[in-house]
């Protein structure tokens, strides 16, 4: 028992245990997605749904009848099938985290009932089977239903989106009650289905209570935000925001190598810096006054820039003379004094 407890205990904290939502890659595969597409999403959603997995393994524990398993099963479809449909075209949802919790206590329930656990601890007949496998069905498709509507459906042919979904979603249902009838057919002749009945629901009913506590946690970090410090910065995304930092500063270091590797310059060490995007320079020395060595694919850095306390760069601006330029003459002996009026001779006071 406490092997099988381990390896159920491994699986549920694997990856696959926290969520089986619509991921960014999903939504925006569906941007554009054709019908046969949201058939596969609603097959591979049923088929990597742990918890309705667990549920429908419960339903089927102990059914031998294959008329039995219709029935059941029937019930089941037309349950989700109904809050699928109805509560993503009125565009009815909740926290997703809370309505996994719900789905989790069905899954308790299931196991609860394979023990036997109305007559043994409640001295009382169990509900309906029938009516309480319906009325789970009901809340499962309202999970599918949270689920489906992360995604941008929009409003153009919002209908035969929502039915392609729920086809895909018997479809994966299908192949998973395949599997496990299968297995439990194989399984029910062999002694050691009487003897592991009992630990394989107990297991079951842990396997919920792991999920009912693990998607409450879920809802009430969303639910009572201030009451935990590590979600004001989006508890959920702390590790994507923290690899999206490395990975830009290791950007940006690649680009400062990138230019000082085009100009040539091996004194990296010196740590060339931009203010402007374009032109790169260094500090060199603190307090001197030196002009700062561009490092430039372009050559347009103004070499005229230099500092005089070494942190504030600046050029020197350079008067213009209002004086009119001298003129140019061809011999050095002229005399700049030489004037005439009127029309007569040249002269110099």
């Amino acid at each position: 028992m406490f092997k099988l407890l381990l390896v159920l205990g491994l699986i549920l904290i694997s990856p696959l245990a926290f969520g089986h939502g619509m991921s960014p890659e999903d939504q925006a595969r569906m941007l554009n997605a054709n019908f046969m597409e949201y058939i596969s999403l609603g097959a591979t959603h049923m088929l990597t749904g742990y918890d309705h997995l667990l549920f429908l393994f419960g339903v089927m524990f102990f059914l031998t009848k294959f008329s039995s398993i219709v029935k059941f099963i029937t019930a089941f479809t037309v349950g989700h099938s109904i809050t699928l449909i109805f509560a993503t075209l009125l565009g009815i949802k909740i926290n997703y985290f809370l309505i996994d919790a719900v789905i989790a206590l069905t899954v308790c329930y299931k196991a609860f009932d394979n023990l036997n656990g109305f007559k043994r601890y409640l001295n009382t007949n169990p509900p309906s089977l029938i009516w309480m496998v319906f009325g789970f069905g009901l809340i499962h498709g309202f999970g599918l239903s949270t689920r489906l509507q992360e995604l941008p459906l929009g409003t153009e042919g919002l209908v035969a989106k929502i039915l392609a979904f729920n086809v895909g979603v018997e479809l994966g249902q299908i192949v998973a009650l395949a599997v496990m009838l299968a297995l439990l057919t194989v399984w029910r002749k062999r002694e050691s289905f009487t003897k592991f009945a009992v630990t394989s629901n107990v297991s079951l009913m842990v396997a919920g209570l792991f999920l009912l506590a693990f998607q409450l946690h879920g809802y009430a970090h969303t639910k009572y935000t201030d009451d935990f410090p590590m979600n004001k910065d989006d508890h959920f995304h702390t590790h994507q925001d923290m690899a999206l930092a490395i990975k830009k500063s290791a950007s940006s270091s690649s680009e400062v190598l990138s230019n000082s590797a085009l100009t040539g310059d091996a004194s990296s060490k010196d740590f060339e810096h931009s203010h402007d995007g374009s032109n790169y320079h260094s500090h060199v020395d603190n307090n001197a006054e030196e002009e700062v060595p561009a490092v430039s694919v372009d050559n347009s850095y103004d070499e005229r820039l230099h500092t005089h306390d070494g942190e504030n760069y600046h050029i020197d601006s350079e008067v213009i003379s209002e004086q009119e330029p001298e003129p140019i003459m061809e011999q050095e002996t002229y005399d700049e004094s030489a004037h005439r009026h009127g029309l007569g001779d040249y002269h110099s006071h």
